[in-house]
Parts: C-alpha cells; sequence; structure tokens
C-alpha cells in the first residue's frame, strides 16, 4: 500500500510542496538584498502570528498564500490586522505569484 494516509490523494503534500518551492524562490530574491538593500527575515514572530517574511525598516511583512488559504480570507485578515496593530504593512502572494511573476512581485516589494 502507499505511504500516505488513509483517503488522502497527495493533494495537502503538493499543496506544502508547491509553497515550501515559492517561499524558497521568494527568500533567495529578499536574502540576497535585491528589495532595496532592506534586510528580511524569515518565519518571524510578532505577537500571536509568525510571518512569513518580516523587514523591520520599513514594517513590512510579506505573505505567501497558497491554494489552501482561499477559504482562509477571515484568518487571513486577523492575522494581518494584528501586524497592522503592531504598525506593518501587510502584502499578500498566492504561491503561483512567485511561479509565474516573480519580478512583478519584487516590483510591487520594492
Amino acid at each position: 500500500m502507499g505511504g500516505g494516509r488513509k483517503g488522502t490523494n497527495g493533494c495537502g503534500r503538493t499543496l506544502r510542496n508547491n509553497a515550501k518551492a515559492a517561499e524558497t524562490m521568494l527568500w533567495q530574491q529578499l536574502k540576497l538584498s535585491k528589495v532595496e538593500g532592506r534586510h528580511f527575515r524569515r518565519q518571524v514572530p510578532i505577537e500571536r502570528v509568525i510571518a512569513d517574511f518580516a523587514c523591520h525598516y520599513p514594517k513590512l511583512v510579506i505573505e505567501l498564500d497558497g491554494g489552501q488559504h482561499s477559504d482562509a480570507v477571515s484568518y487571513d485578515d486577523e492575522r494581518s490586522r494584528i501586524l497592522n496593530n503592531y504598525g506593518y504593512s501587510v502584502l499578500r502572494f498566492g504561491n503561483n505569484d512567485i511561479f509565474k511573476a516573480l519580478e512583478g512581485v519584487i516590483d510591487r516589494i520594492r
């Protein structure tokens, strides 16, 4: 029998792998200081939120949302509200944005 859980079709694994790939691609750009020389950190705790990427000056958080987030609008709104309360602006991008238009994402972050 397959190594997956009973009743799964591998969709969750695919979403996680795509999320990891998108996060890695964006992180390569951010850590190489390709965004106006700003210093970004990865998986940054801010209050009870762990931001995907954060730059403390200026206060900017970048969140990557995979397909699983399409049903999580209120969850994302709450995360953004918390981050905004701490003075952070939040930019959200889908994994497909990273895969298909990475330069456009970097331009928007700039």
